[in-house]
């Protein structure tokens, strides 16, 4: 057992290394700001707000979004950017620069929707999240565009999947987020017929190579991770998920022993290890077979050079929400829909304790700093949790928050005027800011000095 605990913490500490010296731009986080969903798997940071309220506390700004979105921010150096969609058919796109320093907007994009559907709860409202490096803002738009734009905001270059490759039609539409590396941009397109996955070039837009898809509905969004030092581009969808090869488009294994797992992005822990999160509430299965397919996978070659997937555990009795998990102080956590958050050993799987929150819900992916953990429920309220003990050591409600956002079972939806309130969807952090995406407007938590 103290081997395979030493084998963990190895792969760990030679994940944290590859951050810090590859070319992904994830590296560029403690300089730059947050580039994609999940700032890539970097969810520690330095530090957070402690405090805020509805009152007005710690607010340093607050900026409207036109339309509606689902989608994270993303930042580099002092501006956020933002998606949205409008109209009753989401016939409108929009992209948004915000400063970080005051909330002003800079300049805003629209774009025409190619394939324009029904703006309620039910179908993704701009829910990919863009990606953003030293060349610009790369956006993906739910609709089958892809743009990509300068820090001025013009265009460089854009691509109308729909034109090329026909309707992305899907069930409650599409809302992989982008990946990058240093050079590709991934897009996955897990539409109902002929799905498939693009690696496209940022500086052209000119397709690198195009391969099928899973198969399967998701939710979830591509993640890259390092098997062998290697690049494999992980895709999660109901019942299955892949790895392919990030420089040539190959399928390189599939896994089928899982279910549930539409909405929770792969965690990635260490070289060939991810953990993923599985999450009742979208039809697929009765929620007692859902926790068995939260737990630690490994990817692994094969002596005729190929690969494997395998649980390394397998959770007892945890899942998640819309949120993914999150890996801090060698424990994994896990917030399920009633708000109970699960803490397990990161070598073992063992259940350490189970504790319901205040926030509820969470659909954000949350976040860890050196000892607390910040668990940001769908209504607007914040739990902050000490990582020693699990123990809530205070609540933060950006707003007043009443009712559930949308129907059990159903998409994130919610809104002003919609299905129960607003939504917060995505909180990510730069410099000494903690920005906070509702569908309709995007808040900047600062600690007073």
């Amino acid at each position: 057992m103290l081997n395979r605990f030493l084998k963990i913490q190895t792969t760990c500490a030679l994940f944290a290394a590859w951050l810090v010296s590859s070319s992904n731009p994830a590296c560029l986080k403690a300089d730059h700001g947050w580039t994609g969903f999940q700032n890539g798997g970097q969810l520690k940071v330095n530090a957070l707000p402690d405090s805020w309220d509805a009152s007005g506390k710690n607010i340093a700004w607050q900026a409207s979004i036109d339309g509606y979105g689902q989608s994270s921010p993303v930042v580099f150096n002092d501006q956020v950017f933002i998606t949205s969609t409008s109209g009753p058919n989401k016939e409108k796109c929009h992209v948004a620069a915000y400063s970080l320093k005051d909330g002003s907007k800079q300049w805003q994009q629209d774009f025409a929707n190619p394939s324009p559907e029904e703006n309620n709860n039910y179908v993704s409202r701009a829910a990919p999240t863009p990606v953003v490096d030293a060349q610009g803002v790369f956006i993906s738009f739910e609709g089958g565009l892809i743009v990509a734009s300068s820090f001025d905001g013009k265009t460089r270059w854009q691509r109308n999947l729909v034109d090329e490759y026909g309707s992305v039609k899907a069930r409650h539409g599409l809302a992989a987020s982008l990946e990058q590396d240093d050079q590709h941009l991934f897009v996955w397109v897990e539409r109902e017929a002929n799905p498939y996955v693009l690696a496209l070039r940022k500086d052209s837009g000119e397709t690198v190579w195009k391969a099928p898809g899973v198969g399967a509905t998701s939710w979830s969004s591509p993640r890259l991770i390092t098997v062998d030092g290697k690049p494999q581009l992980i895709c999660s969808s109901s019942g299955r998920v892949a790895g392919y090869d990030a420089k040539t488009g190959n399928k390189l294994w599939e896994f089928t022993d899982i279910a549930n797992n539409t909405t929770c992005t792969p965690i990635p822990v260490g070289d060939g290890l991810f953990v993923i999160g599985a999450s009742d509430g979208r039809g697929e299965q009765a929620g007692g077979t859902t926790a068995p397919s939260s737990g630690l996978i490994a990817v692994e070659a094969t002596t005729d050079g190929k690969y494997t997937a395998s649980y390394k555990w397998r959770a007892d009795k945890a899942t998640c929400s819309f949120g993914s998990p999150i890996v801090a102080g060698n424990r994994v956590w896990l917030v399920n829909r009633s708000g109970v958050l699960y803490q397990l050993d990161l070598e073992t799987g063992k259940q350490i304790s189970a504790e319901r929150i205040s926030a509820g819900s969470v659909w954000a992916t949350p976040l860890a700093t050196e000892n607390r953990l910040y668990l940001f429920g769908k209504a607007g309220m914040t739990s902050i949790v000490d990582l020693t003990n699990a123990a809530e050591l205070s609540t933060c409600t950006l707003w007043d928050a009443t009712g559930d956002a949308a129907p059990r079972g159903g998409p994130p939806g919610g809104g002003p005027g919609g299905m129960g309130g607003p939504v917060l969807y995505a909180a990510v952090t730069a410099s000494d800011t903690l920005l906070i995406r509702r569908g309709d407007t995007l808040f900047a938590i600062r600690q007073s000095k």
